[in-house]
């Protein structure tokens, strides 16, 4: 299985050997890839097709609608949370983040960013919903109900008393650019966040 290079970012930031759980894990590429580097991770995945994927590649995963929150699961009792691609399609992100933030440690998020300039145009002059790498669906075919942008994100994560560790902004293609580094929500597609509670 070949790894998503957003995956590849998220990899980069998990240490060898820490215990993880992967929320929407799809077909479990990222946890196999994980595996080879002796970290422990569980799935979740709601999709009966990407479930059976999962078990046949030995994958430990678990049939879960995530918008129930996590029950099945206890305080901290993971080192990292992944939600990569799958906030943006829950109905109540806000619950789910404080869900996370109470099982894992620490948690690791990815969301297309729907600042982006493109999207401001096709919104501001077209006058229809964007439609790009990021956004491949149309308005009505697309898991995508709550959209955000990195002001929106940050501006949770400080109502919900969470810290961010670190970010990174980047382009369809997964990389930095001048763009990104100085005005991320206007040239940033894509947004990738760690983050935990605020110590007490």
């Amino acid at each position: 299985m070949n790894l998503r290079i957003d995956q590849q970012i998220i990899s980069d930031w998990i240490p060898d050997g820490t215990r993880v759980l992967d929320l929407g894990c799809d077909n479990g590429a990222l946890l196999k890839h994980l595996k080879q580097r002796n970290i422990q991770g569980y799935g979740v995945e709601i999709d009966n097709g990407k479930f059976t994927e999962c078990i046949a590649s030995g994958i430990n995963v678990i049939q879960a609608d995530l918008d129930q929150g996590l029950p099945q699961f206890q305080d901290q009792s993971v080192d990292f949370v992944i939600l990569s691609q799958t906030l943006q399609a829950m109905q109540n992100p806000d619950f789910l983040l404080q869900e996370i933030v109470r099982v894992g440690q620490q948690a690791i998020i990815s969301f297309p960013n729907f600042g982006y300039w493109q999207n401001r145009m096709q919104l501001a002059f077209a006058g229809k919903m964007p439609f790009s790498h990021t956004l491949p669906n149309p308005w009505f075919n697309t898991p995508n109900i709550h959209l955000c942008t990195v002001h929106d994100f940050e501006q949770l994560c400080q109502d919900l008393q969470l810290d961010i560790v670190q970010r990174s902004i980047v382009n369809h293609e997964h990389k930095d650019t001048l763009g990104t580094k100085l005005l991320p929500n206007l040239f940033g597609q894509i947004a990738l966040y760690q983050i935990q509670k605020k110590p007490l």
